[in-house]
C-alpha cells in the first residue's frame, strides 16, 4: 500500500490532535495511534511491505535490498514498488546485506548457520545455494549479522554473533578461509580498504578477571550489579594477518557502523545508550558520544539503531526506534537539529542522493493480508519503508513539530518533574515524590491471555462471549475481582511473547535486541536471562532498590524443575496431602533477582499448579506476620498456569490449568486481603503476552486487574492503559522516577482509585472445574484432535513459549471446545473489530 502526506500543512494538527489520544487506532488524515500510545505518521511517500525492515543496501540505480523477518525484498525506489523477493527458509538475522556489483549477487544472514546468496536477474531475485558456516564453538548456529564486501579481494567478511568472530569467506569456493575471535556478540563490520583493515562493532568484550559476569547464549559477558552488559568494543582487525590490533570500548549495543566520506572517522549507533560514538581512526580515540535526545535530560530511550551520513558529511541520520523518527544530527553544532517521522520502530535508514529512505520495523502494524481462513494473523507483519526529499530548515521544523508530539515527548518530560511543595497523599500521586498511602505494591504476572477469552462474557464490558474460552464457571476469581473492583476493557500488552513480553512487563521497554531478533531467536530467547538483550535503564525492582525501597520476587525469572522428577499429578496429590515433600532445582539467571527470591517458589515449569505457588506465598506472608515483620514495598509474583499445555496427553486440560490459575489468584488476593498489610496495599494482576489468544478488538488487547482498599468498587474503566502504565503507576505509588520514556509517557492508572479506603476483604471462590481434569492419551482422539495432541505432546514446554503458538491455540480451542469450528476469523493480534472501532495494532510475531 502507497501513503503520501504533505506533511507540513499536516503539522499543526497532528500537534493538537496527538496530545489528548486515549485510543489505539486510526485517524482520517492516515495517521495511527499504537499501543504505546504514539502516533504514527511517516513523512514523504509510504510503503508497507509484508515483514520487519531490519537492514537495507542499495544496489545501484534505484533499487535498494531490503532485509525483513521473512527474507529479502527488493525495492524500487523511483517506482515506488517491491520488484522483487526471496523468502529465507534459515530466517533472518538482526542485521546483515552486502552487494557483489560484479556478479550481481546479494549475501544475506540468516538466523542458522549460513549465509543466503540471491542473484539479481531480470530484475528480480533469484536465491542461489547457500554458504555454510561452522557450528559455534559453544553449540549451535553460528549466527550471522553483519556483512561486508571487498570488490578488490573478492572476499566476503561475516560477523558470527554466537561464534564470536569474524570470519573471511570466498564465495566461489563458499569456504570460510580464516576466523578470528574478536569481542561478544560481533553485530556490524566496515572495511577500511586503505589501510586492509576492518572494523566490527560488538555488544561485549570478554570480562577481565575479577569482575562481575553473565552467561549470554553460551558466553560470558561483563555485567554490572543489575545483571546488564556494561557495555560494546569496537574491534580493530588488521585483514593481512588476520589478528585484532586494536580495541575500544563502546557504550551499550553498539550497532550500525557508518564512515564519513574521507574515511577518517567511523559512526557507530549505540541503540541501548541513545548515544552514537564518533571515533578518530588515526589517533584510533573516540571523540564524542553524540546524545541523540529531543532535549537535555530527557528520559533514557530513543533507540538509536542505524546511522547514515550526508554526503558533505557534516549531519547524521539516526533511525530512533523509541522516537519513531529519524533524528537530523549536526556534527558542527553537535546536536539533534531536528527530527523526520518515520513509521513504528525505525531500524535502518540510507541516504539515496538527495533523499531518505527509512525502513521501520513495526510500521503501522500487523496490516498483512487475511490467512486462507479469513483471519489475520500475527505472523502477518506489514512494516513500512518511507522515502522523502532531505529537507530544508523549513520543512525539517515541521516535521520535528509532528515528531515530537508524536512520540509524546512533553508527556515524558512532565513524568519526570518531581514534587515542589507538600501535597496531601493520594493512592496514586499527581507527581514523583508526592505521598501515598500505599506502601506494599503486589505485581502478579501471568501468562498469555486476550481480555475476551477470560472476560469476554460479562455484558458490563466490551467483550465478546462467542470467544471466551474460559467463562465465569472456569475463573470465578477473575470475575469477580473484576467485578468488585475495576474491570478494565481498554487494556493492551506491548508486546506478543514471552521474550519482549516480560521484558515490557518488568523493564518498562524492549530493545533493539527483541525488535531485531523476530527472524529467529538463534542467540536467545530471554527470560531475564541474557545480559546483552536487558535496557540499559534496567528492571523495576532495580528502580525500587536503588531508591532504599525492599523487593521480594516469588518465581518471576526462574526456571523450575522438581528435584525427584515428579509429575504434574504428583505433584498435586502432594500439596493435596499437605505433605510438601516435592523440592526443586531453580535456575535465576539475574544474580540480582536471585538474591531476592523466595527459593522454594517454583517458576516457569507446566507441570507445577499454580495453587503450590499460592501456598508458598501464604507461608512467608504468614511467617512475616507472625513475626511482626514490614512487609516488601514492591513484591512480584509469578503464577505462569494459564498458559496452559495445550492438548498434550496427560497434562492438565486447558481448562483446569486455567481453573488452577483462577484458584491460585483467587487465593493470593484473599490472603493479602485478611493480612495486616492490607490497608496499605495495592495488586496489579497482568499477562505478560496476549499470544495464546482471540479477540474481536485486538490481539493485544488483555487482562488488568487493580485490587485495593483504594481500587474503586465495581465500576467499569474503558481508558486506555498499557502493561507501561501499570508500571508508570507502581512507580507513582512507590515515589518512584520512570525508568525511561516508554514507562515515562504511559498513562497512569488514576481513573482506578478512589481517595478514601474500603477495607472490605476478599474471600476467593472455588471452582468447579477438577484441577486434575487431564487430557486424554492421543491413541484415544482421531482426525485433527489426534494431530493437535501429537503436535502438542512435540512441544518445548521447558521454555516460556517456545511452541509453535498458532497451532497450540488450536490446539486448546480444540480441548475446551472438541465440537466447535475454530473461528480463525478472529485468528493474530488485530482482529475484524479493529475496523468498526478504529484500533490499530503491534507488529510482534509468535515465535513459532
Amino acid at each position: 500500500m502507497k501513503r503520501s502526506v504533505k506533511w507540513w500543512l499536516l503539522a499543526g494538527l497532528i500537534l493538537v490532535g496527538c496530545s489528548d489520544a486515549q485510543r489505539v487506532g486510526e485517524s482520517a488524515d492516515g495517521s495511527a495511534i499504537v499501543p504505546t500510545l504514539q502516533k504514527i505518521q511517516p513523512a514523504g511517500r509510504v510503503l508497507e511491505v509484508p515483514g520487519r525492515p531490519v537492514d537495507m543496501e542499495p544496489l545501484g540505480g534505484s533499487l535498494v535490498a531490503i532485509l525483513d523477518n521473512r527474507g529479502i525484498l527488493l525495492l524500487d525506489a523511483d517506482s515506488w514498488r517491491v520488484a522483487g523477493e526471496a523468502q529465507l527458509k534459515a530466517g533472518t538475522s538482526q542485521i546483515g546485506l552486502a552487494w557483489d556489483s560484479a556478479a550481481k549477487r546479494l549475501f544475506a544472514s540468516t538466523a542458522g548457520s549460513e549465509i543466503a546468496v540471491a542473484s539479481l536477474d531480470g530484475g528480480g531475485l533469484s536465491l542461489k545455494d547457500p554458504i555454510a558456516l561452522p557450528s559455534a564453538p559453544v553449540g549451535g548456529a553460528a549466527y550471522p549479522t553483519g556483512l561486508a564486501w571487498d570488490a578488490a579481494s573478492r572476499r566476503l567478511y561475516a560477523c558470527l554473533s554466537r561464534s564470536n568472530a569474524l570470519a573471511e569467506i570466498d564465495p566461489e569456493s563458499r569456504a570460510v578461509l580464516r576466523s578470528v575471535q574478536v569481542g561478544v556478540a560481533p553485530f556490524d563490520v566496515q572495511l577500511l580498504p586503505e589501510s586492509k583493515e576492518a572494523l566490527v562493532a560488538c555488544w561485549a568484550d570478554v570480562p577481565p578477571e575479577g569482575r562481575k559476569r553473565a552467561d549470554s547464549s553460551g558466553t560470558e559477558v561483563e555485567v554490572d550489579d543489575r545483571g546488564i552488559a556494561v557495555g560494546g568494543v569496537l574491534c580493530r582487525v588488521d585483514l593481512r594477518s588476520f589478528r585484532v590490533v586494536a580495541k575500544l570500548p563502546l557504550p551499550r549495543q553498539p550497532s550500525e557502523i557508518a564512515l564519513s566520506p574521507d574515511g577518517k572517522r567511523a559512526f557507530i549507533a549505540d541503540a541501548n545508550d541513545d548515544t552514537v560514538s564518533e571515533i578518530d581512526l588515526a589517533s584510533w580515540r573516540i571523540v564524542r558520544h553524540h546524545e541523540i535526545h529531543p532535549r537535555s535530560g530527557f528520559p533514557f530511550g530513543t533507540a538509536p539503531t542505524s546511522v547514515a551520513l550526508s554526503s558533505d558529511g557534516t549531519s547524521l541520520y539516526v533511525a530512533c526506534g523509541g522516537m519513531n523518527a529519524i533524528a537530523v544530527y549536526d556534527l558542527r553544532a553537535k546536536r539533534v537539529r531536528g527530527w523526520i517521522p518515520s513509521g513504528w520502530y525505525p531500524s535502518c535508514v540510507r541516504v539515496l542522493g538527495k533523499r531518505l529512505l527509512a525502513g521501520s520495523a513495526k510500521g503501522f502494524g500487523s496490516r498483512g493480508k487475511p490467512d486462507a481462513q479469513g483471519g489475520r494473523s500475527v505472523y502477518s507483519f506489514t512494516g513500512t519503508l518511507n522515502l522523502v526529499d532531505l529537507p530544508d530548515a523549513k520543512a525539517l521544523a515541521g516535521f520535528t513539530r509532528a515528531a515530537l508530539a508524536n512520540a509524546r515527548v512533553a508527556s515524558a518530560v512532565r513524568a519526570a518533574e518531581r514534587t515542589r511543595d507538600a501535597a496531601a497523599p493520594k493512592p496514586v500521586p499527581s507527581r514523583v515524590g508526592d505521598p501515598s498511602p500505599i506502601r506494599h505494591v503486589f505485581y502478579v504476572i501471568k501468562e498469555n491471555r486476550t481480555y475476551d477469552q477470560v472476560l469476554g462474557d460479562l455484558t458490563q464490558g466490551d467483550g465478546d462471549r462467542r470467544l471466551c474460552m474460559f467463562p465465569r464457571e472456569v475463573t470465578p476469581n477473575h470475575h469477580a475481582l473484576a467485578e468488585e473492583f475495576v474491570l478494565l476493557d481498554n487494556f493492551y500488552c506491548n508486546g506478543v511473547n514471552s521474550a519482549d513480553g516480560h521484558a515490557w512487563s518488568t523493564e518498562g521497554n524492549a530493545t533493539a535486541y527483541y525488535e531485531r531478533t523476530f527472524g529467529g531467536w538463534a542467540r536467545s530467547y530471554p527470560f531475564g536471562d541474557d545480559p546483552l538483550a536487558t535496557s540499559r535503564s534496567g528492571y523495576i525492582w532495580d528502580n525500587v532498590l536503588d531508591r532504599g525501597l525492599s523487593f521480594r520476587n516469588f518465581g518471576e525469572f526462574a526456571y523450575t524443575e522438581p528435584a525427584g522428577n515428579e509429575s504434574f499429578t504428583q505433584i498435586l496429590a502432594d500439596w493435596r496431602a499437605g505433605t510438601n515433600r516435592v523440592r526443586y532445582r531453580q535456575r535465576i539467571g539475574v544474580a540480582r533477582v536471585a538474591r531476592y527470591s523466595v527459593w522454594d517458589y517454583p517458576g516457569w515449569n507446566m507441570g507445577i499448579p499454580d495453587v503450590v505457588r499460592a501456598d508458598v506465598f501464604f507461608r512467608e506472608l504468614r511467617r512475616a506476620e507472625a513475626k511482626g515483620e514490614e512487609w516488601p514495598s514492591f513484591t512480584t509474583i509469578y503464577l505462569p498456569q494459564d498458559h496452559t499445555s495445550g492438548s498434550a496427553p496427560g497434562m492438565p486440560t486447558p481448562r483446569a490449568h486455567v481453573a488452577d490459575n483462577d484458584l491460585a489468584l483467587g487465593r493470593v488476593v484473599e490472603a493479602i486481603s485478611k493480612s495486616r498489610y492490607w490497608p496499605n496495599s495495592a495488586i496489579f494482576v497482568i499477562e505478560d503476552d496476549p499470544q495464546n489468544g482471540l479477540d474481536h478488538v485486538d490481539g493485544h488487547r488483555s487482562l488488568c486487574l487493580v485490587v485495593s482498599p483504594y481500587a474503586r468498587r465495581g465500576v467499569t474503566v474503558s481508558e486506555f492503559y498499557n502493561q507501561t502504565s501499570v508500571l508508570h503507576t507502581i512507580e507513582r505509588i512507590l515515589g518512584l522516577p520512570p525508568m525511561n520514556m516508554m514507562d515515562a509517557m504511559a498513562p497512569v492508572m488514576d481513573a482506578c482509585v478512589q481517595p478514601k479506603p474500603d477495607l472490605r476483604p476478599y474471600t476467593a471462590l472455588p471452582v468447579s472445574v477438577p484441577l486434575d481434569e487431564l487430557n486424554p492419551p492421543a491413541s484415544s482422539l482421531k482426525g485433527e484432535r489426534r494431530r493437535l495432541a501429537l503436535l502438542s505432546a512435540r512441544q518445548n514446554w521447558r521454555i516460556p513459549d517456545a511452541v509453535q503458538d498458532r497451532s497450540v491455540n488450536r490446539a486448546t480451542w480444540s480441548a475446551v471446545y472438541p465440537d466447535q469450528r475454530y473461528p480463525s476469523e478472529w485468528e493474530g493480534p488485530h482482529g475484524r473489530g479493529l475496523r468498526a472501532r478504529g484500533l490499530v495494532l503491534d507488529t510482534h510475531q509468535a515465535d513459532d
